[in-house]
């Protein structure tokens, strides 16, 4: 025997109804279908049973004592657990007003008494056959919208393997060596997590801006792939016109970002990665570039990737320097603190530079 054929035979059809003569001749009906009757003899006894079992259909009487058919109808069709389940009124009453009522409280059909057998079973096949195929839909979405998630998931897995291949590039043209990445995004996680406990941006930074920040933060300097290699990797001293070219990198970097999220939907991780690229090297005072932002009007996700950046660089060993020690990388980047970077971050990330690698 077949799950599906055991699937019908267990058909269960809750029958609520304080009449006793109303429940046992719906009871023979429904057994006569050869589905399985659940009596209740009110609506208080019908939410225990649901507690236990959850039926196909509901065959319910209106006039009760104590809760009525309209407001346990109500009850099951507010509970995202049971509001698809079909509700069949029953009542010797066939003002149409009651009839209205009924189809307002969600119920999907009406039937009014003494019963025709044939009738009731005519009802009773359709709202079966409709909750069936309404399931199956649901059940087709939810597969349709699963199989669709996974594609996005797919195709945002290959945008960041791109992407991540062109940071590659960029730095072996720079001469950032792994282990430089890896510090920045662990150190940018590091902070971030630091100012999410922080009264000041607990309500701007969240477990997902966190994850998206670590993730995000190594694209700062994507640009590079656009610019000579031996300007990135000059030991000398550079000149006005060959810093200028230098500092294309940022809106490089963030066109190519940009370009690649205007072919998908809204993404966080790519808008926090334009943001990061773009303005990484905008100064708290305005000085900096591409575009002079000061202040707040710099990205917050940008003013994280600065002053972690900035600690990365100063405390690793570089071609034409030794690295700082921690208190001499410290006493430098307070020096900046609020000319070249937020000084509110600054403080978080002198309180927490002990977990920092």
């Amino acid at each position: 025997m077949t799950q599906e054929n055991i699937t019908k035979e267990i058909v269960k059809i809750l029958v609520v109804d304080d009449v006793d003569a109303n429940r046992f001749v719906l009871r023979d009906i429904i057994q006569e279908m050869g589905h399985q009757p659940v009596l209740a003899e009110n609506g208080m006894q019908a939410l225990k049973i649901m507690e236990r079992i959850r039926p196909q259909l509901m065959i319910l009487d209106i006039a009760m004592p104590g809760m009525d058919g309209y407001e346990f109808c109500k009850l099951m069709k507010d509970d995202p657990v049971t509001r698809n389940i079909p509700i069949i009124f029953i009542s010797a009453f066939d003002d149409p007003a009651d009839v209205v009522r009924g189809f307002d409280c969600g119920g999907e059909d009406y039937i009014t008494k003494p019963f025709i057998p044939k009738v009731v079973q005519a009802r009773l096949r359709l709202h079966l056959k409709l909750y069936d195929t309404t399931n199956e839909m649901m059940e087709m979405n939810r597969r349709l919208q699963t199989s669709v998630n996974e594609q996005l998931h797919q195709l945002e897995m290959e945008k960041k393997n791109v992407l991540y291949a062109l940071l590659r590039v960029a730095r072996e043209n720079a001469c950032y060596d792994k282990n430089h990445m890896e510090r920045l995004c662990y150190n940018c996680r590091i902070l971030a997590e630091a100012m999410q406990l922080s009264a000041q941006y607990s309500h701007l930074i969240s477990d997902t801006y966190v994850d998206t920040i670590e993730l995000a933060s190594p694209l700062c300097d994507l640009g590079n792939v656009a610019i000579p290699t031996e300007l990135l990797q000059k030991r000398e001293s550079l000149s006005a016109e060959e810093l200028e070219v230098i500092r294309k990198h940022a809106a490089v970097g963030a066109r190519i970002l940009q370009d690649i999220k205007d072919t998908g939907d809204y993404n966080d991780f790519l808008q926090m990665s334009i943001d990061i690229a773009h303005y990484h090297h905008e100064n708290w005072d305005g000085s900096g570039y591409p575009c002079g932002k000061a202040g707040d009007e710099i990205p917050l996700s940008a003013q994280i990737v600065s002053i972690v950046g900035a600690y990365c660089a100063m405390t690793e060993n570089r071609a034409y320097r030794d690295s700082y020690h921690i208190e001499k990388t410290l006493s430098m980047l307070e020096e900046d603190a609020g000319t070249k970077f937020n000084p509110d971050i600054f403080q978080i990330l002198r309180k927490i530079h002990r977990q920092l690698h």
